[in-house]
Parts: structure tokens; sequence; C-alpha cells
């Protein structure tokens, strides 16, 4: 393997992993994942233009690569016998259980968003690209990305205020 190769992963690898952990919600399939990134973006290195960044270039890949998953019948027979998990949050003083806590319900309400507007909610604020960048990633206009992240808050919004009220529900007083 290259050193170009090796130093590319290593500023990249774990950014990429994040990202395709956001799609697939499986950190061993994000690792697949991102595995196929840097290999595809080995086969094919003379194909980035040097139009955006290469960190952008490999996120685009990741998103694919991404999606290929989800549609592919690997992950239907994953979902089929309940394999998904979300990462189990370590045990700390209060505090930061509570905002463990919140990070989960976010998580779940978040994964419970449609494909599309799951993808412009992690790109935009958990990767932290601009809607032009978004746009590319996607294949899409700005608008388009626009008017998703606005229905995406709403959709978002509308998820844990109902959250909320169902564990008000479930108090007894």
């Amino acid at each position: 393997m290259s050193e170009h190769l090796t130093a590319i992963m290593a500023e990249h690898g774990e950014y990429c992993l994040r990202v395709a952990y956001l799609y697939v919600r499986d950190w061993s399939i994000a690792e697949e994942i991102v595995q196929d990134v840097f290999l595809a973006y080995y086969l094919q290195q003379d194909r980035f233009e040097q139009r955006a960044s290469l960190k952008t270039y490999l996120v685009k890949i990741t998103v694919h690569k991404s999606h290929d998953y989800l549609r592919s019948w690997k992950n239907k027979r994953h979902q089929l016998f309940g394999k998904l998990h979300f990462g189990a949050s370590k045990r700390t003083p209060e505090r930061d259980l509570i905002q463990a806590q919140e990070r989960v319900t976010l998580q779940a309400a978040l994964f419970e968003l449609p494909i599309s507007y799951r993808e412009v909610l992690i790109l935009y604020y958990y990767q932290e690209l601009k809607v032009r960048e978004i746009a590319e990633v996607l294949g899409s206009t700005d608008n388009t990305v626009k008017t998703r992240l606005r229905r995406a808050r709403q959709l978002l919004q509308n998820k844990l205020e109902q959250c909320d009220w169902e564990v008000l529900g479930d108090d007894i007083f």
C-alpha cells in the first residue's frame, strides 16, 4: 500500500467511518463501507479532479456506498434478523448519563426519519458541510437541500416532542 493512501486513510478514515455509521447504524458494517471507500479511491484515484476537497470527495463516496448498502439484500436480511443495535453508553456521573440518554434519544429520533431527510441533517450538523457541499455530495440542487433541511428539522422536532410526551405519559403521579 502506498504511503500516500496510508496518509489519506489516517487523515480521513475516522471521519468517513462516522459518516457511514450515521447511515447504517452498525460499526462493523460502517468499517466495511469505509474499507470499500478507500479501495475505490485507490483503484480510481485518477478520477479525482480536485474540484472539491479530498475530504468532500471521500464523503461523497462514503454516502454512495452507504446508500448502496442500505438498498442491498444484505441490509434487508440484517434488519430482518434484528441485529441492528446502538452503541452502549459508559456509566459516568449523573450529568454525563443524562447527556448520553439525550444523545440516544436524539439518535433514535434521527434514525426514524426517512433517509433523504436523515442524510441532510447528518451532513449539515454532524459533518458540518455547507448547503452547497451537501448538494454536491448528494447530486442535487441547493434549494432541494434547503427544503429537505427545513422539513427534516420539523420532522425531528415533532419526533422529539412526541418522545417527551411519551415519557410524561409513563410517569405515575
